[in-house]
């Protein structure tokens, strides 16, 4: 006799219900077994009835089963929500990236034909406000370069100003020390060497007078 398909759906006579959850039940748990065995698994298989009676079956130990599922549904929870909040992010981050491509193409006058005059007039102001700002800065970037150059034209006129000194002192120098060795060598000239012949006839004259 051919077995007819059975509808899945809940028995509803209890007697009934009550024939196929045992039948059912010791075939689950058998296939549990033969699963554990053939293929070398872990398996913990927990069942309660309608009245709360409790049925199961463990490979191992089913206390380390449990605490080993209860840690592996954690770190799966756990990354499930860092790959929630990551596609958030990429999601928030494309979005970002789609504005500003859209604002570079209407500031470099690309695909205007979609806008409206209202979007139109407030790129142009937009324009004029970065403009003013580039000016600004340029401004302020060529007066610090100024006050740098100026600064470092007067430290190079210090430093002028000092070596002209230092020259000026040194070539002072050298004339007292010119002067001196001259006034030495006129007195060892007068005083120690033999007196010319135009002085002893100067000499002789007076003397006759």
């Amino acid at each position: 006799m051919v077995r007819g398909k059975v509808e899945m759906k809940r028995i509803e006579n209890p007697a009934s219900r009550q024939v196929t959850f045992s039948k059912r039940r010791n075939g689950l748990l058998k296939k549990a077994y033969e699963l554990s065995v053939l293929c070398d698994a872990e398996v913990a298989l927990i069942i309660f009835s309608q009245k709360g009676r409790l049925y199961e079956f463990s490979s191992s130990n089913m206390q380390k089963s449990i605490e080993k599922y209860l840690e592996r549904a954690r770190e799966e929870r756990g990354n499930d929500q860092v790959e929630q909040r990551m596609q958030h992010e990429a999601a928030l981050m494309k979005k970002k990236i789609e504005l500003l491509e859209n604002s570079q193409r209407k500031l470099l006058g690309q695909n205007l034909g979609a806008y409206s005059l209202q979007e139109l007039h407030e790129t142009e102001n937009q324009l004029q406000r970065s403009l003013h700002s580039v000016r600004a800065r340029k401004a302020l970037l060529f007066k610090e370069e100024t006050e740098k150059l100026l600064a470092k034209e007067k430290l190079l006129l210090e430093e002028n100003s000092k070596l002209r000194q230092k020259c000026e002192l040194r070539e002072a120098e050298r004339g007292s020390q010119s002067q001196t060795t001259l006034s030495s060598e006129v007195v060892t000239e007068l005083f120690i060497g033999p007196p010319t012949t135009r002085n002893a006839q100067d000499f002789s004259t007076f003397t006759h007078k």
